[in-house]
C-alpha cells in the first residue's frame, strides 16, 4: 500500500511517500520539504529516487495550499510517482504531543482530533501545526484514512516515580505537569533495529538510546519499554542541545526574571532559542560548526562540546544505574550517526561499565549502522540510523489494514 507521511511544522512540512509491501519490505517513492509557508516566498523541494531534484519558489499561503501543491507534484506526469491520488491508501502524521491521552498511535477521528487539541496547551508550537496538516488532508482527501503517531506515546510506559516531579501534587492532577519525553518514534525504532542487528533480545534487555541532533534526548529502555527519558514536561530538559539549555537549576529562571525583569515568554526564549551550543560557543547552534571552531582553538566552542558530551555521559550513567546495568548503548540522530569525535568523547569514558571502544570502526562510521565496541566489550555500543518516517508508515499500515 502507498502511504503518505506528513510532518508539519509551524511554517513547513516534510513528506514522504512509501510503498509498503509489509513491515520489512518497502520502497521510498518520493520525499520532500515545503518551507516558508505563510511568507511572501515559499520553497518546495521535491525528490524522487533516480530523478533530478525539483525546486520551486512560490507563495504558499497555508498548510492546505502546501499539501495541495505536494499532491499535485505526486501525480505530475513528469515529476510524479503516482497515476492518481486514488493510489494513496492512507496518510500518517507525526504529532508532537499526545500527553497522557495516547499511549499508542491512533486512527484519526473526531475524538482523536479533540485529544490532540487538548494537548495544544502542552505543545503550543507543534500540535497546532500538526492539526493543520490533519485538517488539510481531511479537506483535500476526506475519504482517506489518517493515523496520528505521537512523539510522546513510547514513553507512556515510564513508572510514576520516573515521570513525576516533586512539586505540589495538584499541579499534576489539574495541570498535567509531569515528564512526557519526546523523540519516542526514534528511540523505539533504533532500539528494535539495533537489538535485531547486533544479537540482543529486545524483550530481555537493558538498552540506552541516545538520539543526538539539534535536539537531543537519552532514553532507558528495559525489556523493550521506555522506563525513563531525559526530556521532560517540555523538550528543553535533558542534555545540552543546539539552542536549548538542557537541565538547569529552576532557580536560574527566577533569578533572571528578578534581575532583568524578564517575563515568562522572554525567559523561555532564552532557554529554548539562545542557549545550548549557540549560547555557550557564540559561534553556532550547529555541532559541526562548534567542533570546527573548537579544533581551531576557540575555547568557548571547546567548552560547549565538552559540556554536551559530559551531559550525555551523565545520563548514560544514570540510566545504567536506574536499570541495574546496560547491555547496549545506541547512538542515532544527526550527531549520533555522524559525529565521530563526539561519540569518542562520550564512549571512552564508559570503561567502568565494561565498555571497550573500537576507535578504528568509529572513525570509519558516518551515517551507517555499525558496532563501535570491541568483541570483548561487556556492553555493545552501536551506531544505528533512525527512520522516523518509516515508523509512522508502519504504524499507519498496521492500523489501517486490520
Amino acid at each position: 500500500m502507498n502511504i503518505l507521511v506528513l510532518n508539519c511544522g509551524s511554517s513547513s512540512l516534510k513528506y514522504q511517500v512509501l510503498d509498503m509491501k509489509n513491515e520489512k519490505e518497502y520502497s521510498l517513492l518520493a520525499k520532500g520539504l515545503v518551507e516558508r509557508i505563510g511568507l511572501e516566498v515559499g520553497i518546495i523541494t521535491h525528490k524522487v529516487p533516480g530523478k533530478e531534484n525539483y525546486v520551486v519558489e512560490k507563495e504558499i499561503a497555508n498548510h492546505t495550499e502546501g499539501i495541495k501543491d505536494v499532491l499535485e507534484l505526486l501525480v505530475d506526469a513528469d515529476k510524479g510517482v503516482l497515476k492518481s491520488l486514488g493510489e494513496i491508501n492512507a496518510v500518517g502524521h507525526r504529532v508532537a504531543h499526545g500527553g497522557d491521552l495516547f499511549s499508542e498511535s491512533a486512527v484519526i477521528h473526531s475524538e482523536v482530533i479533540e485529544g490532540i487539541e487538548r494537548c495544544c496547551e502542552l505543545a503550543p508550537l507543534h500540535n497546532p501545526a500538526n492539526l493543520l496538516g490533519i485538517k488539510a488532508v481531511r479537506s483535500l482527501m476526506p475519504e482517506i484514512p489518517q493515523v496520528a503517531v505521537f512523539d510522546t506515546s513510547f514513553h507512556q510506559t515510564m513508572p510514576d516515580y520516573a515521570y513525576m516531579y516533586a512539586i505540589p501534587y495538584e499541579y499534576y492532577v489539574v495541570d498535567k505537569v509531569r515528564r512526557y519525553g519526546f523523540h519516542g518514534t526514534s528511540h523505539k525504532f533504533v532500539a528494535k533495529k539495533g537489538a535485531e542487528m547486533f544479537g540482543v533480545d529486545l524483550n530481555n534487555s537493558k538498552i540506552i538510546t541516545c538520539h543526538l541532533g539539534n535536539g537531543g534526548s537519552v532514553t532507558a529502555i528495559l525489556n523493550g519499554k521506555s522506563v525513563d527519558t531525559s526530556m521532560g514536561f517540555t523538550p528543553v530538559e535533558g542534555v545540552v542541545m543546539g539552542t536549548r539549555c538542557g537541565s538547569i537549576d529552576p532557580g536560574v529562571v527566577t533569578y533572571l526574571q528578578g534581575k532583568y525583569q524578564m517575563d515568562a515568554a522572554q525567559v523561555s526564549n532564552v532557554l529554548n532559542k539562545k542557549s545550548g551550543f549557540q549560547g555557550i560557543s557564540g559561534v553556532s547552534s550547529d555541532c559541526r560548526d562548534v567542533t570546527n571552531a573548537a579544533q581551531e582553538g576557540n575555547d568557548r566552542a571547546r567548552l560547549a562540546l565538552d559540556m554536551f558530551c559530559y551531559s550525555v555521559r551523565k545520563y548514560i550513567g544514570a540510566y545504567a544505574a536506574a536499570m541495574n546495568g546496560v547491555d547496549m548503548i545506541i547512538f542515532t540522530g544527526g550527531i549520533g550517526e555522524n559525529h565521530v569525535l563526539a561519540r569518542k568523547m562520550i564512549t571512552t569514558q564508559l570503561g567502568y561499565l565494561g565498555v571497550e571502544f573500537n576507535e578504528a570502526v568509529n572513525n570509519e562510521t558516518r551515517g551507517a549502522d555499525a558496532l563501535i565496541s570491541t568483541e570483548n566489550s561487556k556492553v555493545k555500543v552501536a551506531v544505528v540510523t533512525t527512520d522516523e518516517e518509516l515508523v509512522i508508515a508502519r504504524d499507519t499500515m498496521r492500523l489501517t489494514t486490520k
